[in-house]
């Protein structure tokens, strides 16, 4: 199975994170050298698969909208000081003014897994509206 893959290639998109690029919270030291490291690797074997015919892409997503952060929004009106000094320090830097949502990071997806993006490989693709900009 394997052997057989490496002589059709194909498209890999892993999941960074803006974390890895500018920390956001203490705590996360973990979650950030994880990702960061997801990114390194991906832009790696990029260069090392190229030649058999894969794309290996990294989507950088920002703050998105999940069920952990309504979860933690929940928290937040609990006046959970740490949890409200978060939220508000990334509200006041995004220049869209609030999260995206999994259908944003989705379409990217689908850009890099097609032929859109046939000459795309080894690009750290970040879509965190702006965020990292501001």
């Amino acid at each position: 199975m394997i052997r057989r893959r490496i002589k059709e290639g194909g498209t890999i998109i892993n999941t960074g994170s803006i974390g890895a690029v500018m920390p956001l919270k203490e705590g996360l030291s973990h979650y950030d050298i994880s990702k960061a490291g997801v990114m390194v690797l991906s832009r790696a074997l990029a260069s090392e698969y190229d030649r058999h015919g894969f794309r290996i892409n990294v989507l950088v997503p920002g703050g998105i909208w999940t069920q952990s952060t309504k979860s933690l929004a929940k928290e937040a009106l609990k006046f959970k000081s740490d949890i409200v000094k978060s939220g508000i320090e990334y509200g006041i830097r995004a220049p869209l003014g609030r999260m995206e949502n999994s259908d944003e990071i989705s379409r990217m997806a689908l850009v890099l897994a097609s032929d859109l993006s046939s000459y795309v490989n080894g690009a750290l693709v970040v879509v965190d509206g702006g965020f990292l900009s501001a």
